[in-house]
């Protein structure tokens, strides 16, 4: 994620800003230009863009380009199912929804990853956001990806539920946007590598897949992950089976690059006083979207993640990546960094497993 100005008055704004808090014009995103626009007054820089039909409810501020067909923009229309917006508070974690699926969507956008909707593909991307039933035999909505569907239940933006949640799993992490990066990694899964000959590629670095996912899960929810997990998984999760590997890869590479965008907008740089090692060093002054390896990201990373961890502290709050990166790990990432990219470069060599 990037900082943006206000073209009026030139505020800085943030991603998610419907007005100019300086000079009050109402604002746009528009995906086409990766830009927050006017969109009021007589200076509008919207060229015949509308606002998405969405923006009614509060819940998008993205743009739909002149001539383009449609209410729905880029984000939006690939919605199947939203709760029930007559009870206030499902409007209100619709929006959070809302808010952490654009983020997604500016980073799928950003890596130029193919986003098929239902209607120009079998394999099409749509999204339900469901409340659990009220009956108390009924099963509750369960968080998950299935062909192309990814499931999502409400109760995840109630923050106190998801605490709670997080708490009972053991997990050290545990947000909205967390959720949508891991089912895109599914998805992703099913899209890229579903077929011959990434199939042998994604074993040699993750596994076989083939191995029984419901007795997988089953075993880890009962026992959890190894004590040395941390030697080559992102996560504990990731221990469960090969495509819970790849989707926990996935969605840590989307954190590392959005992070590291907004890293550089700011121009950070990490020189610790009381150390001259370098591996703790880095000037964060480079796109991440198009940096060639994952080295390239991984030296700016570590020391930038580092030091973030230390400010939480420093405030009384939980580390902002409470996770360590082992070589195993790093040559995961790898994978998914060579795949994402060989969708614009398809000469590009997949990453073999690591030694």
């Amino acid at each position: 994620m990037k900082l943006f100005r206000c073209h009026h008055c030139a505020q800085v704004l943030y991603f998610e800003n419907w007005r100019c808090e300086r000079c009050g014009h109402h604002l746009g995103y528009a995906p086409w230009l990766k830009d927050l626009l006017v969109i009021d007054g007589d200076d509008r820089r919207a060229d015949g863009a509308r606002s998405c039909q969405n923006s009614q409810l509060q819940a998008c501020n993205w743009l739909i380009p002149a001539g383009e067909a449609g209410d729905l923009c880029r984000a939006c229309r690939h919605n199947r199912m939203i709760p029930d917006l007559s009870q206030t508070a499902n409007l209100a974690r619709w929006r959070e929804f809302e808010a952490a699926k654009r983020r997604l969507f500016y980073s799928l956008i950003g890596l130029e990853l193919p986003i098929p909707t239902a209607a120009d593909h079998t394999l099409g991307l749509v999204f339900d956001f469901l409340a659990d039933p009220d009956g108390p035999n009924e099963a509750p909505v369960m968080t998950g990806h299935a062909d192309g569907v990814i499931t999502i239940n409400i109760l995840e933006a109630d923050h106190a539920a998801r605490e709670s949640i997080r708490q009972s799993m053991g997990e050290p992490y545990r947000t909205v946007l967390g959720h949508f990066r891991h089912e895109i990694g599914h998805f992703y899964w099913q899209l890229l590598i579903d077929t011959e000959p990434r199939k042998e590629d994604f074993r040699a670095v993750f596994g076989d897949e083939r191995e029984d996912y419901g007795e997988a899960l089953q075993r880890h929810h009962n026992v959890g992950p190894p004590a040395d997990w941390q030697s080559a998984f992102v996560s504990g999760y990731a221990t469960a089976h090969p495509w819970e590997d790849f989707a926990e890869t996935w969605a840590h590479y989307l954190h590392i690059v959005d992070t590291l965008e907004m890293a550089d907008a700011f121009r950070i740089s990490v020189d610790p006083r009381v150390s001259s090692d370098p591996s703790l060093e880095a000037e964060i002054d480079f796109n991440p979207y198009t940096v060639g390896s994952i080295e390239g990201l991984i030296e700016r990373w570590l020391p930038l993640s580092f030091a973030v961890n230390s400010l939480n502290r420093s405030m009384g709050h939980a580390d902002f990546y409470p996770f360590l990166l082992s070589q195993p790990a790093v040559a995961k990432l790898g994978f998914v960094h060579d795949l994402i990219h060989k969708q614009c470069h398809d000469s590009a060599p997949m990453r073999s497993a690591p030694s």
